[in-house]
């Protein structure tokens, strides 16, 4: 089990962990039945928060962010020599949190995505982890919720005795709405994104030697291209050019805070 701390990469705390650390504190969490908000966080989801203070806020109010991508894990060994097997890959991370609430016979509520997208994706968790009880599921609204929307959303998670919450919304939306609903569910809240539909089957991951060469992005890119151009082309020059500045100590990134202080680089 690996913890060396969370650091900020280019603003952002990410916490330098393995997938065993990350489980265990979710299972803590859910065992306590105490808030934890947890995100996954490739380069997209560090520059959102790099290139936007008040999300930065949000992300950097999260109690766990994983290096999902490779090159975030690279991030954290080059900048402060905290040097990981691997990274934690939000949809594996999901499965191996099934997993260990199903050892347990506990529940998990899910949340985002479509319909359809749900039922595939439950089916496939229940058949995978017998142990595992569905507590309910709720597709997204695709719009923002108000805040008796959010009360009510809330209550019906807490009503349906579910002991952690999947959210599958696409970053930013499912941090922002992990960060938002953290303080209204006594329970583990982990914002897995494409998890949903990649063990729903309607997505195809990366193949494995291109996850561990860092280019997953490229695959997903050839497979989305109208919709993930932006997102690759322009921010990955960008991430690469701001992490070497702030390695070479020529930049210096300061980590925003929910209560509205600033950290400098160095977080946790």
């Amino acid at each position: 089990m690996i913890d060396l701390g969370r650091h900020s990469v280019l603003g952002v705390g990410i916490n330098a962990v393995d997938y065993d650390a990350a489980v265990a504190r979710i299972m803590q969490a859910a065992t306590e039945k105490r808030p934890l908000a947890v995100s996954a966080l490739a380069v997209h989801g560090v520059m959102t928060g790099h290139l936007d203070p008040e999300h930065a806020r949000r992300l950097n109010g999260l109690d766990l962010v994983v290096p999902d991508g490779q090159p975030v894990r690279w991030a954290l060994r080059l900048l402060y020599g905290k040097a990981l097997p691997d990274r934690v890959y939000g949809p594996n991370l999901t499965l191996y949190t099934a997993e260990a609430l199903g050892k347990q016979g506990m529940s998990v509520y899910l949340y985002g995505s479509k319909q359809e997208v749900l039922e595939k994706f439950a089916s496939n968790l229940q058949q995978k982890y017998p142990g595992l009880r569905i507590a309910g599921m709720e597709a997204s609204k695709f719009r923002r919720t108000t805040p008796e929307e959010q009360r009510e959303i809330a209550e019906r998670i807490r009503a349906s005795g579910a002991d952690a919450v999947f959210v599958g919304l696409g970053c930013p939306r499912q941090e922002v709405w992990a960060f938002e609903y953290r303080n209204l569910l006594p329970m583990p809240v982990l914002a897995v994104g494409a998890a949903f539909d990649f063990h729903a089957g309607t997505l195809a991951q990366a193949p494995k030697h291109m996850q561990d060469a860092g280019l997953e992005w490229f695959y997903r890119l050839t497979k989305e291209p109208g919709r993930l151009w932006k997102r690759y082309v322009l921010l990955n020059p960008l991430f690469v050019w701001r992490l070497l500045l702030q390695a070479a100590r020529l930049r210096r990134f300061s980590v925003a805070l929910p209560d509205g202080t600033e950290r400098q680089e160095l977080y946790g």
